[in-house]
């Protein structure tokens, strides 16, 4: 029986005593470094240079990457490291949106630095114990916990009990349960966890828990990309948890804490104000995003082949209204009154090892709608929250799962793949039986869901060399670049988001870049160059976000009621100033949009160059798959015939008329294919990379990061 709800403390196998320290104008100056090969513990200084340069959050975890590994280390290497970072604004209390947290390691799915975006309790409360970030290395030889106790100034490695469950919904209330004094301590704690899945996939998450003080139970957020959880299992690590009382609004000791205050006034009228009337996000998340997809033909159907579907409404924002357990607070960090983090009670489960028990669930996202949900053909909004349930609590990421179920259901539809090879599973668009039981085999490590659990990159080449699928085609509709399954947005349509998958470091994710609605829906980038400005801005400014410790959301998904007279409404101008301001009143630096932008190009071009330093990062890995750029197959062109035909027409200077649909596919590919290189071309050029996407050395000079270990990683392209 799992020790759920057990008082026995883990056996301590090492101690380590440190000095308190508190924070001084948002940060620590120091990390904490532990090594589970040798249990050593350590306080590191974060050198003046290293805060200058690289900020904080996803920079911190860059740099220290970049010193552990080498251009030979893997994900399963024991020198690679799993780092949890904060930013200099991460942990107020005052402003929405301050609770993230950034996980780096190297991914098990692309073999390149992954960086992964989070929100809860952990990041802050770790922060307030002293330090800027946790460096993890090495490979327990037993299921450990690292128990970070901020207030007692002690980390501990511990044995985790053999019998403690692994997955996280129980082991967050169980470690919560267990190092908390009281009810009320509760409260500070985090865990940090991934379940069994994580432990045979490639796309394991960690889920960062929180507690709710009027529910009484444990939320989670996910680390969801690259498979941040697969290393934290084969580490060996079966949880962190960190503990620390007495948070105030303070402890950041910013530089000036009135201004943080009237920002954060500022914004918290804005949202009551104006959310009911834009995004709605305190009643219904991101799942109002299926019901704008849809609308727009941006919706992934069967495997992104369509862009919309008459039954999705089903999967909007309607069913999650009456579905969520809404008017109790539903922010992940104190403070946030955008409150998106939803959740259901007494949900019952139909299938797996949960089966017949009644669960606390946290709702799903867009990204699982669309993901495992239209993407697989699946229409039923109670089986999407039972998926939710069962990939959050298996630590399994929801997209990188449902485009991987939906690039397997369109090969077992069109004969690539059958029954034999899946083992029995009949993997068709629909069969939510299906997917669910292909997951709970990830779970339980068997069968061809281990197989699937490897995913698109390495499913592709299985086809081809043992059951002799056609190479060519597999690559067209296989949505994955770099090793990374696609987010859940159609592209066909926005040659600018076509180039922001493509280009983005880590593979193709909208938080680098979203410009589909500029470019597509408002024709706002109607030139090269218009578009290449939007992909050197945008993902600057999103990174900016990851360096500091802010959650996006606040951004752009809530906006002055103004906002559409103002010159550029896509950046929203005023939220920007309000960064300007707030960074400066946390830090007391001197600073301008100009210095923002700086910070961000000089960690993003960091990361570029690490890219090359692992093996990938020139051009040809920024080439998407086909079906990202335009259609594949008959049908894709069909059910657009009007469209299609038209852009033949007046883009490509080609008379459709007589044409084969084949031919015509043929004619409209060549076309898009050349638009989209010579936006490279434009998009490389405005970055100040060479044509084959390498970083200039002038580049590298002009951002104050031509060190000679970096230098010579691009000296070796040019």
């Amino acid at each position: 029986m799992a020790c759920t709800n057990c008082k026995t403390r883990p056996v301590k196998l090492h101690e380590f005593s440190f000095e308190p320290r508190k924070l001084h104008r948002g940060y620590a100056d120091r990390s904490l470094y532990v090594n589970l090969s040798t249990n050593e513990i350590k306080v590191k200084p974060i050198p003046e240079e290293m805060k200058k340069k690289f900020i904080g959050g996803r920079g911190y975890g860059m740099k220290y990457l970049w010193d552990a590994v080498t251009p030979d280390t893997k994900w399963n290497s024991p020198e690679n490291e799993l780092i949890i970072a904060q930013g200099p604004i991460g942990g107020i209390t005052q402003y929405p949106g301050a609770g993230k947290s950034y996980v780096v390691t190297i991914s098990p799915l692309t073999g390149l630095p992954v960086d992964s975006n989070v929100g809860g309790y952990f990041g802050p409360l770790f922060k307030f114990c002293g330090f800027d970030a946790l460096e993890i290395q090495g490979k327990a030889e037993k299921d450990v916990i690292i128990f970070i106790d901020g207030d007692n100034h002690k980390v501990t490695i511990e044995e985790a009990p053999a019998d403690m469950d692994t997955n996280s919904h129980i082991l967050a209330e169980t470690l919560t349960e267990m190092y908390a004094d009281s009810e009320e301590d509760k409260r500070n704690v985090s865990v940090v966890s991934a379940g069994v899945a994580a432990e045979h996939t490639r796309f394991g998450i960690l889920n960062f828990s929180y507690y709710d003080v009027r529910r009484k139970k444990c939320k989670l957020k996910q680390a969801g990309r690259g498979g941040t959880g697969t290393v934290l299992r084969d580490k060996k690590v079966k949880a962190i948890v960190v503990k620390k009382s007495g948070i105030k609004g303070d402890l950041n000791d910013p530089h000036d804490l009135d201004t943080i205050i009237k920002l954060g006034i500022k914004l918290h009228k804005e949202i009551h104000d104006n959310d009911e009337l834009q995004c709605n996000m305190r009643v219904h998340g991101t799942t109002q995003l299926v019901d704008a997809m849809n609308a727009h033909d941006l919706l992934p159907v069967n495997n992104f082949q369509y862009g919309e579907h008459p039954e999705a409404p089903r999967l909007g924002k309607e069913s999650f209204e009456k579905l969520f357990d809404l008017g109790k607070p539903d922010g992940c960090w104190y403070g946030c009154t955008l409150a998106c983090a939803h959740a259901l009670a007494n949900f019952e489960i139909k299938t797996g090892p949960y089966k017949g028990q009644k669960v606390f669930t946290d709702g799903p996202e867009y990204e699982t709608l669309a993901g495992c949900g239209s993407n697989c053909g699946i229409f039923d909004p109670i089986a999407l929250v039972e998926t939710n349930f069962y990939c959050d609590t298996y630590a399994i990421d929801t997209i990188s799962f449902g485009t991987t179920c939906a690039f397997l259901m369109e090969c077992y539809e069109r004969g690539i793949i059958n029954k034999e090879i899946t083992g029995g599973l009949e993997l068709r668009f629909g069969n939510w039986e299906a997917q669910m039981e292909l997951l709970h085999q990830m779970a339980r490590g068997e069968g061809f869901g281990v197989v699937a659990g490897q995913g698109i990159h390495r499913l592709k080449k299985l086809f081809v060399e043992k059951y002799g699928a056609d190479k060519d085609f597999l690559e067209d509709i296989g949505m994955e670049m770099k090793g990374l399954e696609f987010s859940e947005y159609i592209s066909k349509e926005s040659l600018a988001q076509q180039a922001g998958y493509g280009t983005a470091n880590k593979g193709p994710q909208h938080d680098e870049n979203w410009l589909i609605f500029m470019d597509m829906i408002r024709n706002q980038m109607p030139t090269f160059e218009d578009k290449a400005e939007a992909l050197h801005y945008f993902p600057l400014f999103r990174t900016w976000f990851s360096i500091v410790g802010l959650c996006k959301l606040p951004w752009n998904d809530i906006m002055p009621a103004d906002n559409h007279l103002t010159d550029e409404p896509a950046k929203v101008p005023e939220h920007v100033d309000n960064y300007v301001a707030l960074f400066t009143a946390v830090t007391g630096q001197p600073f301008s949009k100009e210095e923002m932008l700086r910070q961000s190009e000089r960690v993003y071009n960091f990361q570029k160059v690490f890219n090359l330093r692992m093996g990938k990062g020139t051009r040809e890995y920024d080439n998407p798959p086909y079906r990202a750029v335009g259609p594949v197959t008959v049908e894709e062109y069909e059910s657009r015939r009007e469209r299609y035909d038209k852009q033949l027409r007046e883009k490509a200077g080609v008379d459709p008329e007589g044409m084969t649909v084949e031919e015509k596919i043929q004619a409209l590919r060549k076309y898009r294919e050349e638009q989209y290189q010579g936006l490279l071309d434009v998009v490389y050029q405005r970055r100040g990379w060479t044509p084959n996407a390498i970083p200039t050395i002038e580049k590298l000079e002009e951002l104050g990061i031509a060190y000679p270990e970096i230098v010579e990683v691009v000296k070796r392209f040019l």
